[in-house]
């Protein structure tokens, strides 16, 4: 198999940037590193494609040793044809290779394998090929008692059960079927269990094409069936499916088409459709997992690069009801001033207490802003801070925080070494405040899974889902980089080339020796070795250090370049720091990009890139983006009116819409068909999360905490 060969088809590039990208991931380099510092090597290829070129290389590489195992496996049979091994070698899936290596596969005792230790091996040969005047006699030799072959109607039953096996073992007739239930059939799904209300209701009387059910439907009735709600099955109308066999094996106006009529009824019910069944059940559910898979990345990577609110202390709310609401407050650089609980909420209710304790802290710390997790008792806490601010003097702002997964973190290892003096309990808070703050920080702490931009993650196959959401957190930490003087072991885990046992040892190593002052002492830390590095050093950036160009995104290999770019034009170091060579792009122009390059011994990507980090040094690709919406007041969802416009907060994305955040306790969504006038395949390509647009008020379903929202302008 021709892996490069195949992959230059696929991702329509030039041989050498295929050639050189597999030989760059073949050689244990990053899919950051190779996007960031490679670009010569892979036409600029972004890591999302590069990500997308090794998951296909590792698919064609098992494909490729598969294709090994079964050519080993009929060749050791005696049973390997030229025509055989062609047709393996051909095989463009696993799937396919699969139906090539059916006949072959040692089976469990079934009938057929019965009757041809019964000898009726020979007699079933004889009805395949359909050219005898009669099966009765032909049969006549066949007849053992001894085997249990009493008669010839017993010996002709065994013949039929073999050839129902060559039948249901056919690739080319499995290719077919397989096609005609994929764009014929259909996916019913009935209530299982009778007169039960549940979420599963849409299904109990569902029926829909199986190549136009789209995925939230797949994993909505998947999991219907594994909780016991529905019964699913794929329905075809058999006559078709007897058509396409007939038109496959049988020869008509024969002495044998009536038995092998029968034999292919037999054959597609008992054996062929059950089979198919499955395997586009499980497609379905492949497919549905990995465009769920594919959201989730999507939505994950602007809830990571939220622009950060900086300079600011900052009041972490954590609702409760019983046990009342935590509080703690972090000064603009993330360090905890002060915690506290108060019981605004029922069942205490002590809402003047609670009053006079938060504008005490307020008052001593100057809090700024208030973050408000969104979880039980949000609603209540936010119309209580909302009264509060409108009782102080000072401007005081609140905002609503995903508080998805700060439980999961306060209760976790890692939390417990970060904040050993406070209980479980208030450290939720603390991470809600800093997650404001500075969220890819702080949202690297936790399971990617738990940050609830999502759906169905619970259903999803671990490995893979793992795998992607943590290129996502890679991908996100190595755009913005990372101050190796302040960053957490967990962040800097994500720092492309840094195993979590090298963070850990650059964290001890600044905390026994001081701030870093070169990225070239990273050389000295434990068990950071030269390949290390080399993947690591342009992504970590030292503020206060030495080196100028060790605060930009500017690789070590190429100071030398930036050196000869900077004397060529008539600059030094001292002027990265003054902010003075925006007339880089002047003397660009001049000199000519091929020039400059050449004689700075880098291809033009590189020095693209390199300019673009000379004219902004220490640059944060999040503070581009659109700020957080503050608020001083609150709404209640009975406020809402149908025409109302507010400025929404995208929240999560999903195959039929999005949820908005407009400042109601309960988030809107806007259905895709509310979202643009054009056509649109899905929701993402409108919107992302994190994204701030202007919506109007559909419908209010008070009683079911529904709200209806449309992008669409009013009529």
């Amino acid at each position: 198999m021709n892996i490069e060969k195949i992959l230059v088809k696929e991702f329509q590039m030039k041989p050498a940037y295929i050639r050189n990208i597999m030989n760059l991931i073949n050689a244990g380099n990053t899919i950051p590193f190779i996007a960031r510092y490679r670009k010569e090597f892979t036409g600029s290829c972004d890591d999302q494609v590069l990500r997308d070129i090794s998951d296909r290389m590792g698919y064609l590489k098992n494909l490729n040793q598969r294709m090994q195992e079964v050519l080993t496996s009929i060749d050791e049979q005696g049973k390997l044809t030229i025509e055989m091994k062609k047709a393996i070698q051909s095989a463009a899936t696993l799937a396919e290779l699969e139906d090539l290596y059916r006949p072959y596969r040692q089976k469990r005792r079934t009938r057929a394998t019965i009757a041809r230790e019964r000898g009726l091996g020979p007699l079933a040969d004889i009805l395949y090929t359909q050219d005898v005047d009669s099966m009765e006699p032909a049969a006549a030799p066949f007849i053992n008692p001894a085997k249990d072959v009493p008669d010839s109607k017993a010996a002709l039953a065994g013949a039929m059960d073999i050839v129902a096996e060559i039948l249901s073992d056919d690739a080319k007739l499995r290719v077919r079927l397989r096609e005609l239930i994929q764009s014929s059939a259909m996916v019913e799904s009935r209530a299982a269990k009778k007169n039960e209300d549940s979420v599963y209701r849409t299904y109990y009387d569902f029926s829909q094409p199986v190549p136009k059910i789209p995925p939230h439907r797949v994993l909505a009735i998947d999991r219907g069936e594994k909780t016991g709600y529905l019964k699913v099955a794929i329905r075809l109308d058999d006559n078709r499916a007897f058509a396409v066999m007939e038109n496959h094996v049988l020869k008509k106006d024969t002495a044998t088409e009536p038995i092998m009529r029968e034999v292919i009824k037999d054959a597609w019910q008992r054996l062929l459709f059950p089979s198919l069944e499955r395997e586009v059940r499980a497609n379905l559910t492949m497919n549905a997992q990995k465009q769920a898979i594919r959201m989730f990345g999507q939505n994950l990577k602007p809830a990571l690069l939220q622009p950060p609110l900086r300079g600011k202390v900052v009041m972490g709310f954590d609702p409760a009801y019983r046990t009342g609401c935590k509080l703690a407050i972090v000064d603009a650089a993330g360090k905890v001033l002060d915690m506290g609980v108060i019981f605004p909420t029922p069942p205490k209710s002590r809402v003047e207490e609670a009053k006079k304790a938060i504008k005490e802290l307020i008052r001593k710390h100057q809090v700024e802003v208030i973050a408000i997790g969104n979880g039980t008792a949000s609603k209540e806490s936010e119309l209580f801070v909302a009264q509060v601010i409108a009782e102080l003097p000072q401007p005081v702002a609140y905002i609503m925080v995903n508080e998805a997964g700060a439980s999961v973190y306060s209760a976790s290892k890692l939390a417990a070494k970060e904040f050993p003096e406070y209980d479980v309990s208030l450290r939720s808070a603390i991470s809600i405040a800093r997650r404001l703050q500075d969220p890819l920080a702080e949202l690297v702490k936790i399971d990617p899974k738990s940050i609830g931009v999502g759906q169905y993650q619970h259903d999803m196959p671990q490995k893979k889902l793992n795998e992607t959401l943590k290129g996502v957190v890679e991908d996100c930490v190595n755009s913005v980089g990372v101050d190796v003087n302040t960053a957490s072991p967990s962040l800097l885990s994500y720092v492309a080339g840094l195993t979590a046992a090298a963070s850990e040892n650059i964290y001890s190593y600044r905390t026994k020796n001081g701030a870093f002052q070169t990225r070239a002492q990273l050389k000295k830390v434990p068990k950071l070795g030269p390949k290390a590095y080399e993947q690591c050093a342009g992504f970590l950036r030292i503020s206060d250090g030495k080196q100028m160009l060790d605060n930009t995104g500017v690789h070590p290999e190429s100071y030398t370049a930036v050196k000869k770019l900077l004397a060529l034009f008539g600059f030094t170091e001292k002027d990265i720091a003054l902010g003075t060579l925006n007339a880089l792009d002047i003397k660009l122009a001049q000199y000519g990009e091929e020039e400059v390059a050449e004689q700075c011994g880098i291809g033009i990507p590189t020095l693209r890139d390199i300019i673009a980090e000379l004219k902004k040094p220490g640059r944060d690709i999040r503070d581009s983006l659109p700020k957080p919406v503050l608020r001083r007041d609150v709404l209640d969802i009975s406020d809402l009116k149908p025409g109302m416009e507010f400025e929404g907060t995208v929240r999560n994305v999903i195959d039929f819409g999005a949820f908005f955040d407009i400042g109601v306790h309960q988030d809107g969504l806007v259905h895709i068909s509310q979202m643009t006038d054009r056509y649109i395949k899905h929701p993402g390509e409108v919107v992302q999360v994190g994204d701030t647009v202007r919506v109007r008020v559909l419908s209010v379903d008070v009683e079911k905490n529904r709200i209806s929202l449309s992008m669409l302008g009013g009529n």
